[in-house]
């Protein structure tokens, strides 16, 4: 008998399709783990098992965001990036309430507006108010936007505009200076800052109801906007400031009512020859609709808004 050696064992061999979509790329895990198409090579899978990859890897961005390094704070990534992102959610949270709560008394267009100015339109505005005795016109000047409307010019680019930045800055140093003042007299004490801008807040309000009632009661339409009221309101403070820094001098009581006497005359001034355009506008469409007496009442009106000017200015120089 012939024994007969059984034949060699052969594994067959997997064949893999020519052409396989190729899935999504995915970031390696952090068990190192790696996605591939099809069984990797010997040499590959040897490779593999030898090789140690890091336990994460970043997906490049083209764009890397700037954090700032917060480790220095005592910060670390995780909790700046928290802070930043309630932050961010917190300010679009209270943009959001102001345009709902506020935009139908104040729209943010009318704001824009009136702090749209420039250093030359400041320094030129504060000549203006101090010095109104030669300024010509007092007109203010329109333009026509794209969609056909007429509007106001903003401040940066006509004089005679209303702004919002001169009023606030000088209600501020006007509250500033009255705690100086205060202080030189050995009489400084924290509430003098909340007196002096509750006195200054009332002023501005009793004056602007002064307007709107009296605009009101002589029937005087298109009495321009709130803000408009308030701002020229708002322009006293710029003479007030000068009375107080002719009293913080020490010039004597002789220059201190020179000084306010001037002050008083060229707000006053500014105020009459500023508000003309709204008491009696000169438009085509008022032109003969103001009968004479009516025109003679809104004068007498203009007057005696403009000399009530020395009344709030010495309640404000009272500090």
């Amino acid at each position: 008998m012939y024994s007969h050696s059984p034949p060699p064992l052969q594994h067959p061999v997997p064949t893999h399709p020519a052409f396989l979509p190729e899935p999504p790329s995915t970031p390696a895990s952090p068990e190192g783990y790696q996605r591939f198409v099809s069984s990797p090579p010997p040499n590959q899978q040897y490779a593999a098992h030898t090789q140690f990859s890091p336990p994460f890897q970043p997906v490049p961005n083209p764009q890397p965001q700037q954090i700032p390094n917060f480790a220095a704070w005592g910060m670390n990534d995780t909790t700046a990036q928290f802070s930043m992102h309630l932050g961010q959610t917190a300010v679009a949270a209270g943009q959001d309430y102001v345009q709902k709560n506020f935009a139908g008394v104040i729209p943010v267009t009318v704001l824009k507006h009136h702090f749209n100015v420039s250093n030359s339109y400041v320094m030129h505005k504060l000549r203006l108010i101090v010095f109104p005795w030669r300024h010509k016109p007092w007109a203010r000047k329109v333009h026509r936007t794209e969609a056909g409307h007429t509007e106001w010019q903003p401040p940066r680019n006509d004089i005679n505009s209303t702004d919002l930045y001169i009023p606030l800055m000088a209600l501020v140093t006007y509250i500033l200076v009255a705690a100086l003042q205060t202080g030189i007299q050995e009489r400084f004490h924290p509430q003098i800052l909340g007196v002096s801008a509750t006195r200054a807040l009332l002023v501005v309000l009793l004056d602007f109801l002064f307007v709107q009632c009296g605009c009101y009661l002589l029937n005087i339409q298109g009495t321009g906007q709130v803000v408009d009221l308030i701002a020229y309101g708002g322009y006293k403070f710029v003479g007030v400031i000068l009375t107080l820094f002719a009293g913080l001098l020490n010039l004597g009581s002789t220059i201190y009512a020179l000084v306010f006497v001037y002050a008083f005359a060229a707000n006053a001034l500014f105020i009459l020859r500023s508000l003309r355009s709204v008491v009696l506008p000169d438009s085509p469409a008022n032109v003969g609709t103001v009968n004479p007496a009516s025109r003679k009442r809104r004068i007498t009106f203009l007057f005696l808004e403009a000399v009530l000017q020395v009344v709030y200015m010495g309640i404000l120089v009272r500090v």
